[in-house]
């Protein structure tokens, strides 16, 4: 292979890497992706905080009704207690999370919704054949 052989391939390596990161940079730097982001952030913080008012205020209060049982001490043992256990009480515990949440972020939804504007219906662009007419209804209007 001839030097300028060599050189072309070198140039077209780079014109496609350099494609690949423009495309890319495209890609990362839409608007949805960035939302999607700042979302999966936010939502990351939002269920901290949701699973901390479960934990420490909604499942003690549970607890006393249910004669101060912890639900994720809750469980089954098989046989003679070898260490083969269902744990139930996780279970409900992540059911109760999963509820609290959905509740949550339905009415965070909910509260954005009411606060954002609706956006004004833009009425529809007219057609050439709407234009035309719209002309020909004026050079009569010119003639009359």
């Amino acid at each position: 292979m001839s030097k300028i052989e060599e050189e072309k391939k070198k140039i077209e390596a780079k014109i496609d890497k350099k494609s690949f990161v423009q495309e890319f940079k495209e890609f990362a730097l839409q608007g949805n992706v960035f939302d999607m982001a700042v979302g999966v952030v936010i939502g990351t913080a939002f269920s901290n905080i949701i699973k901390s008012f479960i934990s420490d205020l909604i499942m003690p209060c549970v607890g006393l009704i249910t004669a101060g049982k912890d639900f994720t001490q809750m469980k089954y043992v098989f046989g003679d207690g070898d260490g083969s256990a269902i744990l139930y009480g996780d279970f409900i515990q992540n059911i109760v999370n999963f509820f609290i949440i959905a509740i949550s972020i339905f009415l965070v939804v909910k509260l954005i919704n009411a606060v954002r504007k609706p956006k004004p219906i833009e009425p529809p662009a007219p057609t050439d054949v709407d234009l035309l007419a719209e002309i020909r209804d004026l050079l009569k209007e010119q003639k009359a």
